[in-house]
């Protein structure tokens, strides 16, 4: 997988489409009512069909947009696609040009009736562009995004945006645009040959004018598979997406990638590789948590690796997963402009039982912040068979704070340093490292007049635990654990570590590897 520059290239990647986008929507008559069951229809005949890999070719004055040129053309907010004025949705469209060339179909339904909104340059305030003449009226747009009083009961703000292959991002209350998420991955890895499957067309319910909630229905398409997605959205304090997607195999596919999600890390407390100017801390995401299928928390710091780095976390029904913007902290950043401490998390719950399988997490290295290096997304274990279909669902949630997902304490600033002598008689072995994991929350601030009652519980997958050791820190409310680990140069290993109080364990388990 190449590197995915999120001002750039993110959705850009994959270019093919095909001209049946701008085919006109189902027929249907005037007493049925469109759904997802009509989608479904769809991505099941479509998946019977060729892969038809064709762009159609924009008009020379679309095509030849640069970026800047581009973001210039701007929905007109006073068009009303979603009914009368003063409605709590409000729908605007993603022009055509410089990387979107692939057009999809967007269909407001009234009543259950898909009316595909046709195109014309009137939609759009062009900015410093001349409107090009007689553009056609199935031109199609590059996608969509929905406006609702997120922040204030009067103002518009955007709290999702569809753009680009299968990729959306959304809001809660009080976030700034980070991490994205997708539809489908197939192939996520260290590989050039990944699959980026994309959106065709889109069905938007059109809500009462008092909703609160709103639904989308989606056709999704690609060499490999076709599908259905149905997504309820809820915005609030934690805007969340339930999401239902029903699969349909073209090919067999052993590398499915489910609700993946797609962040950027340069650098972090654990991770100075790369070097800036004043910023301290640069990334979207700095962690992976894990819900598993046993109870478990698993919270995984996130790097920015010399070389591609993929991690597996088997699991059977694994209950949750996410990549959290844990550090909250303004000094950490410093950046007035981009604001990387009100990041949102996302966190993904299943529906039903997933079975066996695993979340995946992909790590690129990278050398700016303009590129998306972190791919998470759960792996099924079983493959997906030429013609054979598939059903899941999960909800997606954008959480400022994610302390109320775990009972116990977090682990909330990871540190490398090197350890010191075991003693003049006991010099240290080579390949070894200190790890220093802050731990903070849950029941730790009852424990910290008698840390006796702690005791810190350290494995790895290789080499050895040299020694661990812990002491209060007051300035998180729990204490700060350190572990000497050792393993041979060239080496790697897993490194696991916990508190806990007799048998009861007081905190998530903290995971990381490490090659000497």
């Amino acid at each position: 997988m190449l590197h995915l520059s999120r001002r750039t290239l993110l959705v850009g990647l994959a270019t093919v489409s095909s001209a049946r986008v701008l085919a006109p929507a189902f027929a249907q008559q005037q007493s049925q009512v469109f759904g997802y069951g009509d989608v479904v229809k769809r991505a099941h005949d479509l998946a019977a069909a060729p892969f038809d890999a064709t762009v159609p070719p924009l008009p020379d004055a679309i095509a030849d947009l640069d970026y800047d040129a581009w973001r210039d053309i701007r929905f007109k907010s006073d068009k009303l696609l979603l009914g009368q004025p003063g409605a709590s949705f409000r729908l605007e469209l993603f022009h055509l040009g410089h990387l979107y060339r692939r057009p999809v179909v967007v269909n407001v339904l009234r009543d259950g009736i898909p009316a595909p909104i046709p195109y014309t340059a009137g939609l759009f305030d062009w900015g410093r562009n001349k409107p090009p003449a007689n553009l056609p009226i199935n031109l199609g747009f590059a996608g969509f995004r929905l406006h609702y009083p997120l922040n204030a009961p009067h103002v518009m703000d955007e709290v999702i945006a569809f753009l680009g292959a299968s990729y959306f991002r959304f809001l809660g209350r009080g976030q700034r645009y980070g991490l994205s998420a997708r539809g489908l991955g197939i192939g996520a890895g260290a590989h050039a040959d990944e699959e980026f499957p994309f959106f065709r067309e889109f069905w938007i319910e059109t809500p009462d004018p008092t909703a609160d909630r709103i639904v989308v229905h989606a056709l999704l398409d690609s060499e490999s598979v076709t599908g259905a997605f149905r997504f309820e959205i809820v915005p609030g304090l934690e805007t969340s997406v339930d999401v239902s997607v029903t699969l349909f195999a073209r090919k067999a596919i052993s590398s499915l990638n489910m609700a993946p999600l797609s962040s950027m890390f340069l650098r972090g407390k654990n991770d100075h590789r790369v070097d800036d100017d004043y910023r301290e801390e640069l990334h979207d995401s700095d962690g992976l948590l894990i819900h598993t299928g046993a109870g478990e928390w698993i919270w995984r710091p996130l790097s920015n690796p010399a070389t591609p780095a993929v991690s597996t976390f088997v699991d059977d029904n694994v209950r949750g997963f996410g990549l959290l913007q844990r550090d909250r902290t303004f000094d950490h950043y410093q950046d007035l402009d981009l604001a990387y401490q009100l990041r949102p998390t996302y966190w993904i719950e299943p529906h039903e039982g997933w079975n066996e399988g695993g979340v995946e997490l992909l790590e690129l290295p990278t050398d700016n912040e303009s590129n998306d290096n972190i791919v998470a997304a759960w792996a099924p274990k079983e493959a997906l068979d030429a013609g054979h279909s598939t059903a899941y669902g999960y909800r997606i949630t954008a959480l400022f704070n994610d302390s109320r997902l775990t009972p116990g304490a977090r682990a909330i600033s990871t540190f490398r340093a090197e350890p010191k002598a075991l003693g003049a008689a006991e010099p240290l072995p080579p390949g070894s490292t200190r790890f220093l994991i802050d731990f903070s929350g849950g029941d730790l601030g009852y424990y910290i007049s008698d840390p006796t009652l702690v005791q810190v519980v350290a494995t790895t997958s290789a080499g050895r635990v040299l020694r661990t050791f812990l002491a209060p820190n007051t300035h998180v409310n729990g204490f700060r654990a350190g572990v000497d680990v050792a393993v041979d140069p060239g080496q790697s290993c897993d490194v696991r570590v916990f508190l806990r109080a007799a048998n009861k364990a007081l905190t998530e388990t903290w995971t990381f590897p490490w090659r000497a």
